[in-house]
Order: C-alpha cells, then structure tokens, then sequence
C-alpha cells in the first residue's frame, strides 16, 4: 500500500545506513567497476524514494536495493558498450554473474570482504585504502571521511578519487586473496575495520554520539576476520580491542541521551561476557609472542574493564601499555592518549606539560579532543579561566551534536 513521503524518507536513510554496504558490494560484483556501480546504487536509492511512495516499502528494502541497483548496472553497460570495452574490468573471470546467483568459487561468500580487500590492495597507499573503504564499504560522505582523517574534504576527495582510478588501472581484482597473499594484504584490512568501527563508536559528526551501524559492522567484519585467519596474532587482538571498548557502550549515555564519560559510568552496565571473551581472546594473543598494537589497545581497555571503579584503575599499567605502544605506533592520537594517561598516573601537571606540547602537532590543530583534554586536567588543577577558554575551543572543533551538548555543560559549570 502507499507510504507517506516522511516514512518513505525515513525507511530510505535507514536503508542506507543499514544496507550500503551490502548493497554495492552485491552491484560491484557485476558493475565491472567502482564509479559504476556507485552510481548504479545511487539510481537505486534515488528510485526507493519514488517507488517506495507509491507501490509501499518492501518487506526486504535491502534486497530491493540491490535487485535494483544491479539491474542498473547491467542497462548502464549495455547501452555503452564501447565504454565496457573501454573501462579495466574489476571483477576476477570466476566471480559469479547475474545470471548465474547461486555460483561460488571463493571460500569467503561475503562481498563486503571482497569489497574491503580489493579496497586495501597494496597498489594504493594505506591511508587510500582506509579512506576508499569508509567511503565505499560504509557509505560515508567524504566529509566525515575527511573528519576521520583529520584532513581537509577538498584533499580526502581528491585522494579517494586517485584510488578508485588506480585500482581500474592497477586491473585490481574483486576477491579475497589467495592464502599466500593474505599476510601482506591483512595489516591493511585489519586499518580498515577498527577505523570503521571507531567512526562508528564516536560519530565524527551528527546528532547521536554513536554511528550505531558503523559500530556494528566493524564488530562483525573483525569476527569474520577472525574466522578467516584464527591464528593471526592481529586479527584476534583488533577482536578483542573491539569486544572489550563496544562492552562499555549500554554506559556511555544516561537516561536524557547525555554524554557519560567512563570515570562517571555505572559500570553494572557494561557488557561482561563482551568483557569475559575480549579478555580470552587477549589471552590468546599473548601466548603467540610480543603484542601488536591491537593488542596493546586491547590490553589498555582490559585494565579499564577490569577496574571495579574509576578510581582503583591501574593508571601506571596503562602508561607503561602506551609506552610499549609508542615504540610500534607512535601516532598524533595515542601520544594524546598517553598524555593523558601521565596526568593521572603522575600528576595532572605533567599530563597537562604533555598536552601542550602536541599542541605544535599539525594533525592535531582541528581534533577536538587536544583542547577538551586540556580543559579537563587544567579544571583539576584549579586553573578555571584557562579551562574556560579550552572548552570554548574543543566546542569550535567538535561536530558530534552529544560532545557539544556535554562541552557545554561543563563550560557552564565553570561560569557559575
């Protein structure tokens, strides 16, 4: 039966926050190249807004989408013909067709895989295969991509648009590797599922602290990770750092959809048998050698899971994990992490010394998080007009509508 133009709306978003992924993923598979079946899934999506009004939205929107969305794809193709000869094609001669659904010759049938490992090909620098994967796999706008990055959206689109022109070039091939190319194509993969993952667990911006689907869906491609390589030191040590950070997430927000920081949490909400695997999982790893960065995250949120509060958490553990974690990852954002892991395992004023030194960090100019961290310690120590003009600077940079809500609440504590 007809639907009105706001459910019809709303049933579209969802539909693309749910099922993106799925569904160019599926269209990729036929399109023979990425701008095609990019635009194929934009048709298809276009087309829900009219049809759906009209005919009512179907029980499946996801499978809807993408019967459409491939069927595009196929009439793009042929009515340019010579275009199909002209474009590299993407897809690998066995991958099933059309006309052909129930055919499989790869041992993983899930296209997002697919999708993410012709995304992280070694041909393209990591940080291309990061972005084109958010863009691609989760339907991120360049800007939040961009966000993610901290860069400028002019510099990620056009970054994102060399990668889509060098793997048409490069023939790249839309498949899961075979098992002698897996090591050197997993550390790729593996960048591409926790930042999909950390994008969603603090959105870059919008009006939810959370891009539940996002979330969601890092959690379930490191499981499937997982299943692949279950012997892979990094693959069960980005597992655990996921099941053990997403174990807090039922704490994160109180009854009025306000930001909780964790030493503010109640900790009965946290996720135990989350706690319990990751911390199995941790185990695991720990037995196979020295751990890797996944790993050494995964162990920092252990000792905060563990912790029966706030203030019985293990600070000093937490500063030698960061230190381990410099040696092998010193990124802008952990030397932030372990800056502010010193001001509570030391003192705040050596913590706050840190801060300010990332200060001249130019990744660091629009994070938000430099400046709030900094009003936090600098509210501790007493020095509230400092703290002020802080919180009015994490304010500027932040976009996340439940970070702004909370930075308010605190600069108004301090105005008091």
């Amino acid at each position: 039966m007809p639907a009105a133009s706001s459910e019809v709306a709303a049933a579209v978003a969802e539909a693309h926050r749910r099922e993106w992924a799925f569904v160019l993923a599926a269209t990729v598979r036929i399109a023979g190249d990425i701008d095609t079946a990019e635009e194929a899934v934009q048709d298809a999506y276009a087309s829900a807004l009219s049809t759906w009004g009209t005919r009512g939205i179907p029980e499946n929107p996801g499978a809807w989408l993408t019967v459409t969305a491939r069927r595009r794809a196929v009439d793009m193709h042929r009515r340019a013909a010579t275009a199909q000869r002209a474009l590299p094609k993407l897809l690998d001669p066995e991958v099933q067709s059309l006309d052909d659904p129930g055919r499989e010759t790869e041992d993983i049938t899930d296209d997002r895989l697919r999708l993410i490992f012709t995304c992280c090909h070694p041909a393209l620098a990591p940080d291309a295969q990061v972005a084109l994967t958010l863009r691609l796999l989760c339907g991120l706008s360049t800007a939040d991509v961009a966000r993610a990055f901290l860069l400028p959206e002019a510099t990620m689109a056009a970054r994102i648009t060399r990668a889509k022109k060098k793997i048409g070039a490069a023939h790249i091939p839309y498949r899961v590797p075979a098992a002698p190319e897996l090591r050197e194509r997993v550390d790729g993969v593996l960048s591409v599922v926790y930042l999909v993952y950390t994008t969603g667990h603090t959105a870059p911006s919008g009006g939810d602290l959370m891009r539940r689907d996002l979330a969601e869906r890092g959690h379930e491609l490191a499981r499937m990770l997982h299943v692949l390589l279950p012997g892979d030191r990094d693959v069960t040590g980005l597992l655990a750092l996921v099941l053990l950070t997403d174990a807090r997430r039922g704490a994160r927000l109180d009854e009025h959809r306000e930001l909780v920081l964790m030493e503010n949490q109640d900790r009965s909400k946290w996720d135990r048998p989350a706690i319990d695997e990751g911390v199995a999982l941790l185990g695991e790893v720990l037995k196979l050698g020295p751990p890797g960065r996944f790993a050494l995250m995964a162990a920092i949120a252990a000792v905060h899971d563990e912790s029966k509060s706030w203030s019985d958490t293990d600070w000093q553990e937490i500063l030698g994990l960061y230190d381990l974690l410099m040696e092998t990852w010193s990124t802008p954002v952990v030397k932030l992490n372990r800056a502010i892991a010193l001001g509570f395992a030391v003192g705040y004023a050596e913590g706050l010394a840190e801060l300010d030194a990332l200060g001249a960090e130019p990744r660091l100019a629009r994070y938000p998080y430099l400046p709030a961290a900094r009003a936090d310690f600098l509210t501790r120590l007493g020095r509230f007009d400092e703290a002020r003009v802080a919180f009015e600077e994490a304010l500027i940079l932040s976009d996340n509508d439940t970070e702004r809500s909370y930075l308010r609440s605190r600069l108004c504590e301090l105005m008091e």
